[in-house]
């Protein structure tokens, strides 16, 4: 929702052909699948991309079916992006141009620094910095 208040538009992801065997096997899990934004789409794909175990990957497929039919919206791992970062996006034009135009490995390089922190202060500071760099046209922070 809040990428929509931002007019972020996210490309569709590819769903792997594991994934969409399983959802095509539980039409109605496939149902919500589809009712998910994109970029909640890409952070089960990427979630379950990131491992290299094939036996990891089937259980995170198996964890992902799960949870769309307990009617979670995202995997467990992934974070909504911060507060302070939207803040400091609406404040430079040039960083949230930058920000529209990242894709959504980047853009959770960028929210996974910002939240890396427990500091409420450093994470102020972070996202100040963020657009400072997307500002420059980096794409990592």
């Amino acid at each position: 929702m809040a990428n929509q208040k931002l007019g972020i538009k996210q490309p569709e992801p590819k769903t792997p052909t594991d994934l969409r065997k399983a959802l095509k096997a539980a039409p109605l899990v496939e149902a919500v699948w589809k009712s998910l934004t994109p970029l909640a789409r890409w952070d089960f794909i990427i979630w379950i991309n990131q491992t290299k175990v094939p036996e990891t990957r089937r259980h995170r497929i198996e964890v992902a079916i799960s949870k769309l039919t307990a009617g979670k919206r995202r995997p467990c791992c992934f974070t909504i992006v911060p507060a302070a970062l939207y803040k400091a996006l609406e404040t430079n034009s040039k960083a949230k141009a930058q920000w529209k135009g990242l894709g959504p490995v980047a853009r959770r390089d960028f929210v996974t620094w910002i939240d890396s922190t427990t500091q409420t202060e450093t994470t102020k500071l972070r996202a100040v910095k963020a657009c400072v760099l997307l500002a420059a046209g980096k794409q990592r922070p």
